[in-house]
């Protein structure tokens, strides 16, 4: 290595081992790691990309942006851990396989506390416009054991790809929580998922633009599925066939969760009777619960 660039290495190195020594006293091991560490990548990021002032003057103010649109109803910063798989990637450290359960994903920004309670078999959609979905499954834990009176909460947006709260009229659609009976099972009505973006009218969007990327979601149905005793499971499932599956603007797809919707016909009896004069679908989704505490994302 000639002279220059060795000196220049150890005037960067030392910097680093200046900065990474003042959190050396933090008296929290945990928040000590955690900063160490952010320095330290932060760093390396920098000297590997040798990164510009008029970058760095620029990565400050797209930062400075999502702030700014940022409010009570939209968290532009969770939007762009989502679009770089930091979302995913924090879910993927934070649940690790565990036998045969269910496997998680991306919470999603618009879940929202006190949905509607409905009976099994009941439905979801209220005023959300969607062709019909039938929608059923067991809970159980991972050495089979049927969960009776799990909590199942439920969401998805509706055939315009909106959920009930990008609205401005306050309803409620295409959301609601139930629980499983005495031998573990659920189900519903919904509408058909449907692909829609995520909202790209501030700086990610700008930045997926400038990337060649798209805003668009793989067409999905979330859940968030809680029992005593069990980890707190938070998921979607995926349309099969859906063209977005490798795709998905915020990397929320896991083969494991892809779904075969299957299209009906229009009259085609109903598993509860229910009289559909239009196509509707139907879907199968057994969800396996790990042991755990209780518990859901802060999200």
């Amino acid at each position: 290595m000639p002279a220059t660039r060795t000196a220049q290495h150890a005037r960067e190195e030392e910097l680093l081992d200046r900065v990474v020594r003042s959190f050396g006293t933090c008296p929290d091991p945990r928040l000590r790691e955690l900063l160490t560490g952010l320095v330290r990548h932060l760093h390396a990021f920098i000297r590997e990309v040798r990164l510009t002032e008029e970058e760095w003057a620029a990565a400050i103010e797209f930062l400075t942006g999502c702030g700014r649109i940022t409010d009570d109803e939209r968290q532009e910063f969770i939007l762009l851990s989502d679009v770089l798989g930091a979302s995913m990637q924090t879910i993927t450290v934070a649940n690790p396989a565990r036998g045969e359960a269910t496997e998680a994903t991306v919470f999603g920004p618009f879940f929202v506390d006190g949905a509607p309670r409905i009976p099994l078999g009941g439905d979801i959609a209220g005023p959300a416009a969607g062709e019909p979905c039938w929608v059923e499954g067991t809970v159980t834990g991972t050495d089979g054991t049927p969960l009776a009176g799990a909590r199942i909460e439920v969401w998805e947006a509706d055939a315009d790809g909106r959920y009930d709260v990008q609205y401005d009229d306050g309803r409620t659609a295409g959301r609601a929580h139930l629980y499983t009976d005495e031998h573990g099972r659920y189900r519903f009505w919904a509408v058909t998922p449907t692909p829609y973006p995520i909202p790209h009218d501030g700086p990610v969007g700008r930045l997926l633009e400038a990337a060649g990327r798209s805003p668009m979601r793989a067409s999905h149905l979330h859940f968030m599925v809680s029992h005593p005793g069990h980890r707190t499971l938070v998921t979607h499932i995926f349309v099969r066939g859906d063209e977005l599956l490798d795709h998905d603007s915020v990397f929320g797809v896991r083969p494991s969760l892809i779904r075969d919707f299957e299209k009906q016909e229009p009259r085609t009896p109903t598993p509860d009777g229910r009289q559909v004069e239009s196509t509707w679908s139907r879907v199968r989704f057994d969800i396996v619960l790990a042991p755990g505490e209780t518990g859901r994302s802060p999200r």
